[in-house]
């Protein structure tokens, strides 16, 4: 697995913060999905490669909570965990007890669980 979030940087658009990002996103039933970041000169425009992963596992017709761990590995020597975007993507998609796998360019890692990235979620309960 490493081997290929290590192959997967290469498609990585990071030419702003040269800091390339690839994930993994797996699903209940077997199905793997891949992203990576793409930057954009309006910052605002950029797209973490875990938010990609997960749009490219819904435009196949994964639903939410059909997902059983993700693989995130940088380009760095440290292991980075997800923004907080990608966090509250993270909330809605994915089942509290689901392992968020963050890799180094190494291949370190520390595995969290979405409910400990996401201790105070924004939710549907929030909106009423």
């Amino acid at each position: 697995m490493e081997e290929e979030l290590k192959k997967l940087l290469e498609n990585s658009y990071a030419n702003y913060s040269n800091f390339k990002v690839s994930a993994l996103l797996y699903t209940k039933d077997g199905r793997k999905f891949c992203g990576v970041n793409v930057e954009n000169a309006s910052y605002g425009a950029t797209i973490c490669a875990e938010r990609s992963a997960i749009v490219n596992a819904i435009s196949n017709g994964v639903k939410p909570h059909e997902f059983s761990k993700i693989c995130i590995m940088n380009s760095s020597e440290k292991i980075a965990t997800p923004c907080f975007l990608c966090r509250q993507v993270f909330e809605e998609m994915f089942d509290s007890e689901m392992p968020v796998v963050c890799y180094n360019f190494n291949g370190e890692s520390i595995t969290y669980k979405v409910k400990d990235l996401c201790a105070f979620p924004f939710g549907e309960d929030n909106l009423e």
